[in-house]
C-alpha cells in the first residue's frame, strides 16, 4: 500500500486560495475515483473536487470556513502502490460546478437561509425518509448540498424527486416541513408552560455569506455612498402591463412571458443613461479610471438559498420588453439551482433590486462595486393624491437610487431620476424614436 498525497488544485482563472465549503469524506471512509471529496469557494464558484484515485481516506485537511493555498495538502488517501508519496508534479483533477456570483445588494423573491448552526452539524433526520444502503451517495446540485448543510439536513435521509433519484430544492422544503410539522404537534399535545428560552447557537460565517459579507465591507469603505428617493406614478405603466399582459399572444401564436415592472424599468434606463454616461460605468479606484459603457449590462439582484447573487442581462438595450422579462426568468432559475455560470453573474453595468415585494417606503441600497449607480424598487401602493386640484386614487412607487459620489454630482443623480420617472409616467414615451 502506498500513501497518496492530493493537493488542492487550480481550480481557474489564478485562484490563489480556496475555502473549505463542505467535506463529503471523513478519515477511514473508502473512496471511489471520482468520488467527490470536498466543495470548495472560490471568489465566484463553488466547485466539487473529485479524487483522482480509489483508495482509503487517512487524513483530511481544513474544516469548513478554513482557507487553503492552490497547493497545499488537501487529502492523504492509502492506494494500491509501491511509491510512498505523490510525485509533486503529478497530474490534479477538477470538476467545476455552477457558480454562484459575487453578491450586491439587498434583492426579493425567495427567503434568505440561515447559516447551519454548529450545534446541528451532528444532528438525526428531522422527519420520517429515505435510507440509502451504505456507500450510496445521493445526488444533488452544490447548491442543494449548501443548503442542506446551511439547514443541518443530512442529504443520505432526504428522498429525491428529480429524474434518478436527484435531490432537488422542494425536497429539501418538503423534509424540513415535515419535520416542523412534527414538532408542532408534540408541543400542542404537551400544553407545556412557556419558558424562558436561554440558547445560544454560534453561526459561522462562511461560503457564500463571508463572499456577501466581503463584498458588503468593501463597497461601504470604499464608496461614498448618497440616496436620492423620488415618488413615481405608475398607474399608467400598470394598466398598459397589465393589457399587454392579458393579450400574452406573440405574433404566430407563441405565448409571451408575463411582463413584471422590471422589463419596463429596464427599458427606461436603456432609453435615459445615454444622457448620463457617467451613471452607466464602472470604477476602477486602484488605477483611477472610469470605464463608461454605451451598452447596457442590468444586474438583477436576486435572493437564493445560497445568498444573494446577480445575474446579467446583456445588451438589454437590445432586448423588447418579453425578451428582457425571459432573459430575467431564465436567469433568476439558473441563480437559484446554482447553475448560472461565470459569463451569466459578471459584466453588470448597473444594478437593479427590488424588496417591492415585501413591503416598505424606502431603502438606501449599497452599490455593487465596482458600478457607481443602483436602482431600487419599492412597493407599488394605490392612495390617493392630489391631481389638477381633485383628490384621486392613483398607483404610487417610490424608486430609491444609490450613487457613487467620486464619479456621480448630486445634480446629476437628481436629473437622471427625474427622467426615469417622466419615462415611467408616461409609458408610451418608452417605445418612441429618440431624436436625433
Amino acid at each position: 500500500m502506498a500513501r497518496y498525497v492530493f493537493k488542492l488544485p487550480d481550480v481557474g482563472e489564478g485562484t490563489a486560495e480556496a475555502e473549505i465549503v463542505a467535506w463529503h469524506v471523513a478519515p477511514g471512509d473508502r473512496v471511489a475515483e471520482d468520488q467527490t471529496l470536498v466543495d470548495v469557494m472560490t471568489d465566484k464558484a463553488t466547485v466539487e473536487i473529485p479524487s483522482p484515485v480509489a483508495g482509503r481516506v487517512l487524513s483530511i485537511n481544513g474544516d469548513p470556513g478554513a482557507m487553503l493555498a492552490v497547493g497545499s495538502e488537501l487529502v492523504v488517501l492509502e492506494v494500491e502502490g509501491v511509491d510512498d508519496r505523490l510525485p509533486d508534479d503529478a497530474p490534479m483533477v477538477v470538476a467545476s460546478a455552477a457558480a454562484p456570483p459575487s453578491p450586491a445588494a439587498v434583492a426579493v423573491d425567495v427567503a434568505p437561509v440561515p447559516e447551519r448552526a454548529a450545534v446541528l452539524r451532528d444532528a438525526a433526520p428531522t422527519a420520517p425518509a429515505v435510507r440509502r444502503p451504505p456507500g450510496v451517495k445521493p445526488t444533488a446540485s452544490p447548491a442543494v448540498r449548501r443548503r442542506a448543510w446551511d439547514l443541518g439536513i443530512p442529504l443520505q435521509f432526504v428522498a429525491g424527486s428529480g429524474p434518478g433519484g436527484r435531490v432537488l430544492h422542494r425536497d429539501l422544503d418538503r423534509h424540513a416541513d415535515d419535520g416542523a410539522a412534527e414538532a408542532v404537534g408534540v408541543a400542542v399535545a404537551g400544553r407545556s408552560s412557556p419558558q424562558a428560552r436561554t440558547a445560544v447557537s454560534e453561526v459561522p460565517v462562511r461560503g457564500l455569506r463571508r463572499r456577501i459579507a466581503e463584498s458588503m465591507q468593501e463597497a461601504k469603505r470604499h464608496i461614498p455612498h448618497f440616496s436620492y428617493i423620488e415618488e413615481i406614478d405608475v398607474t399608467a405603466l400598470e394598466e398598459l402591463r397589465l393589457h399587454l399582459n392579458a393579450d400574452g399572444v406573440a405574433n404566430g401564436g407563441a405565448t409571451r412571458p408575463k411582463l413584471t415592472l422590471l422589463p419596463f424599468l429596464i427599458r427606461a434606463l436603456v432609453r435615459a443613461l445615454p444622457e448620463f454616461p457617467q451613471i452607466n460605468a464602472r470604477y476602477d479606484d486602484a488605477a483611477n479610471v472610469v470605464h463608461r459603457f454605451e451598452a447596457v449590462h442590468a444586474g438583477i439582484a436576486t435572493q437564493t438559498p445560497g445568498g444573494l447573487v446577480v445575474p446579467v442581462v446583456r445588451h438589454a438595450e437590445a432586448l423588447d420588453p418579453w425578451q428582457t422579462a425571459d432573459a430575467i426568468r431564465k436567469l433568476a432559475a439558473a441563480a437559484r439551482d446554482g447553475q448560472a455560470g461565470r459569463e451569466q453573474l459578471s459584466g453588470s453595468t448597473i444594478t437593479i433590486t427590488s424588496l417591492g415585494a415585501l413591503g416598505g417606503l424606502a431603502t438606501t441600497p449599497i452599490i455593487n462595486r465596482p458600478e457607481v449607480a443602483i436602482v431600487g424598487v419599492n412597493r407599488i401602493i394605490e392612495r390617493p393624491v392630489v391631481r389638477k386640484g381633485a383628490v384621486v386614487v392613483r398607483s404610487m412607487m417610490n424608486l430609491s437610487c444609490s450613487f457613487d459620489h467620486r464619479v456621480v454630482d448630486g445634480w446629476d443623480a437628481a436629473s437622471f431620476v427625474q427622467r426615469v420617472k417622466a419615462l415611467l409616467e408616461q409609458p408610451a414615451t418608452l417605445f418612441m424614436d429618440q431624436p436625433r
